[in-house]
């Protein structure tokens, strides 16, 4: 993301160039507010309930790559549609199927590990097939899917100016600080209420069916700082009850994370 660091996926958590394939770029400025954000007022505004249509899952990097492909042009409809009633910009992040142990972006060289299942910096969204951990997942798409989703989460949130909000305020106050690792968590919880929002829209329509979808519920669990050992991402059960909030309301007010309070997204 920019301007900083990147925001990556917790796990339990072939760079191609290759482009997203969703709808071209749309005009519209950014809005660079937090709580006040014009999306997180409404308390109607949800995704549209579109038919996600996405190939088998097979474990292996080309099957993956066709998946999150797929998985892509759908959050692309959901999300470009809803950025859309509100006059912002939009446009598909670039997708990225990196395959060492590491990986170079704009944020720096990213090292795969259980703290880096995929990793979104300034619209290139990076996913490593050996982030995956599937030796510890197996076919589960529906897992696979919501850990997409979260990284579009903070494509959704530079879309609106939510992501050059929050790093504003993180270079001022200084990103390892309690007031900074705050903001990230912050952040994070949001990205994950807004990846909930998605597979609830899209549950039942075309290929997620209600057990993946059961499956990334019950994942979420797994995901946060207590598996990480990080402090900036928000504990497991908070990482658990913002997707959960996002998925049974699908509504993006519920995903206000700015204005929780703090022990809401410690």
């Amino acid at each position: 993301h920019d301007p900083g660091p990147a925001t990556s996926t917790p796990a339990s958590g072939r760079s191609d160039g290759s482009t997203g394939s969703g709808g071209g770029t749309v005009p519209g400025q950014k809005v660079l507010r937090l709580a006040d954000h014009p999306i997180l007022q409404d308390p109607d505004a949800g995704l549209q309930n579109i038919v996600c249509v996405l190939p088998d899952w097979h474990s292996d990097q080309a099957s993956a790559q066709a998946f999150f492909t797929a998985a892509e042009r759908c959050l692309d409809q959901a999300w470009g549609t809803f950025l859309q009633g509100y006059r912002l910009p939009f446009n598909p992040p670039t997708l990225h199927f990196p395959t060492g142990s590491s990986f170079q972006t704009a944020c720096g060289t990213i090292a795969v590990g259980v703290a880096t299942a995929a990793y979104y910096c300034d619209n290139n969204l990076y996913v490593p097939y050996r982030g995956l951990q599937i030796e510890q997942y197996g076919d589960n798409p529906g897992v696979y899917l919501a850990l997409f989703a979260h990284e579009y989460g903070h494509h959704v949130q530079e879309m609106a100016g939510l992501m050059d909000a929050v790093w504003q305020r993180i270079y001022q106050v200084g990103e390892n600080t309690p007031a900074g690792l705050d903001l990230s968590r912050r952040k994070e919880l949001q990205a994950q209420c807004f990846s909930g929002m998605f597979l609830g829209a899209v549950v039942d329509h075309g290929s997620v069916t209600r057990d993946m979808y059961a499956k990334a519920w019950r994942d979420q669990d797994t995901r946060g700082d207590n598996t990480s050992g990080s402090h900036d991402h928000g504990t497991n059960a908070h990482y658990a009850a913002w997707w959960r909030k996002g998925a049974q309301f699908n509504r993006a007010v519920q995903c206000n994370t700015f204005s929780a309070t703090a022990a809401d997204v410690s």
